[in-house]
């Protein structure tokens, strides 16, 4: 049924004769002319302008599900918070959107036969399992706070995020595919490094001008957007992009520069390696300028992975790197914030202790499964801490934080035991940038909690799809799949 009108549009557009073709032609031309010129009538030109690359991007993404993780990582990266400018009952996000479309299509793609397999991976059934603790506590949760439309909403998004790393080791089966979504994935941590360094240098006027034309799609405009050092107008301001929340952009360069890093000294760069400098120059920039010292931890973290296992060149890079952060007048002020937040004698870190201590008394009542995600049984307490590993076990108690560690222990343990039968080259630098990646998130994650906060869905969708990609290319490993054979599928 699907496709009788699709072959008649191919007998048209390809018709041996060239009436044909250029009636066809001239009907397609008019006919999108006439819509164009209609919506932009009615909706406006910026909304007539995102409904069409939304049409051309749907198309794409169901001819090829390798465009819908395009489309999520552009998302993610650059426009995390805009929602469409109508309501359905709610406004759905772009992210939203691009899981949705994801999900749907690969759905599809199995239920028509068209995907005949289901790979769960060495730690599938640990992340499956993470998945059912995490629903089970949302809805163990509701027994004592009623969930809103936003909160069900928000948790799907964790949800789907997290399922993500299904989609991925599922979809991305060949070298040929890994190589396209890797290289996109790069390219658009690399436009959120770049707007955020662009929004930084240019007047704080324009900034808020810009961020101004984005509030027809929720983003938060004004100079009340902007951010601040203690949040103190007349201090230093600190980066945000279009992360909105400086330690939010901080994460995200985390995770570009952790990928990015081995694509320097590789043999077999995915880019140019001038542009790969140009790129991690950029992401260490819009890090620097967050002034999140989570951030640089992380950073440091995530190179030091494929620095301490192969790429002994990272090491100097490294050191120069701390040797400037140390010795640069112009970075003494982040040099002395950050040897203050390690001493715990600035008021940012006296807060985070305070949210620890409040955060494990919650943990102490509620051991078991924790409190769930729509709210806290008890009037003295709260949910919300500046760490990863104790707002999982304010969410979903002791029993899902063993979960989340037995997953990612399992993950390193896979990483390693593949690292160590040898690896090919192209392979090697995505392997240890991915699996750098995630480790510095979860470094920064001792000092932040965004990486499974509903507020930032699109953080847990960005580290699960870290961990998938190297999963992915584990499998793809596994399977013995060399170049040749990747060029000849």
């Amino acid at each position: 049924m699907i496709r009788t009108p699709y072959r008649s549009f191919q007998e048209l557009i390809f018709s041996p004769r060239p009436w044909v073709r250029q009636a066809t032609l001239a009907g397609l031309l008019v006919t999108g002319a006439l819509a164009i010129a209609l919506f932009i009538g009615v909706l406006g030109p910026v909304i007539a302008l995102a409904l069409a690359l939304a049409v051309i991007g749907g198309v794409l993404v169901f001819l090829d599900t390798h465009w819908a993780f395009v489309a999520l990582v552009g998302v993610a990266f650059v426009l995390p918070f805009a929602t469409l400018p109508f309501s359905i009952g709610f406004k759905p996000s772009f992210l939203d959107v691009a899981l949705g479309a994801l999900f749907f299509v690969w759905i599809v793609k199995l239920v028509t036969g068209q995907e005949r397999t289901f790979l769960a991976s060495p730690i599938g059934l640990l992340v499956g399992l993470f998945m059912l603790l995490a629903l089970f506590s949302f809805v163990y949760g509701m027994t004592h706070s009623r969930a809103t439309s936003f909160t069900i909403r928000r948790f799907g998004e964790i949800l789907l995020g997290i399922g993500l790393y299904f989609v991925i080791v599922n979809t991305v089966r060949t070298q040929a595919e890994l190589t396209w979504v890797s290289r996109w994935v790069l390219l658009a941590s690399w436009a959120s490094a770049l707007i955020a360094v662009i929004f930084y240098l240019i007047p704080q006027a324009w900034t808020v001008a810009i961020l101004d034309s984005l509030a027809r799609f929720d983003y938060p405009g004004g100079y009340g957007a902007l951010r601040w050092i203690e949040d103190d107008p007349n201090g230093t301001m600190r980066a945000i992009g279009t992360a909105v929340d400086p330690n939010v952009l901080g994460g995200m360069m985390v995770l570009a520069a952790g990928a990015l890093a081995p694509q320097l000294v590789t043999r077999r760069p995915l880019l140019p390696r001038g542009l790969v400098f140009l790129m991690l120059a950029t992401a260490s920039l819009a890090l620097y300028l967050t002034y999140s010292r989570s951030a640089l931890l992380g950073m440091a973290a995530a190179l030091a992975v494929p620095a301490v296992l192969r790429y002994r060149r990272l090491i100097p890079l490294g050191l120069v790197g701390a040797a400037l952060l140390f010795l640069l007048p112009q970075t003494q002020e982040y040099v002395a914030r950050l040897l203050a937040g390690l001493a715990g004698q600035d008021l940012a870190t006296q807060m985070r202790f305070g949210e620890y201590k409040d955060a494990l008394i919650l943990i102490q009542r509620y051991p078991v499964f924790g409190v769930g995600f729509t709210g806290v049984p008890d009037i003295d307490l709260y949910l919300g801490v500046s760490m990863l590993y104790l707002i999982i076990a304010e969410n979903m108690g002791l029993v899902g934080l063993a979960a989340f560690l037995a997953l990612v222990t399992g993950f390193f343990a896979m990483v390693l035991g593949s690292w160590r039968r040898g690896y090919a080259q192209e392979r090697e630098a995505l392997l240890l940038g991915f699996t750098g990646a995630v480790f510095g998130a979860l470094v920064s994650g001792l000092f932040d909690h965004y990486w499974f906060n509903m507020t930032y869905p699109h953080m847990t969708v960005l580290f699960w799809l870290y961990l998938g990609l190297a999963a992915a290319t584990i499998l793809i490993q596994g399977r013995g799949q060399t170049p040749e054979t990747a060029a000849n599928e």
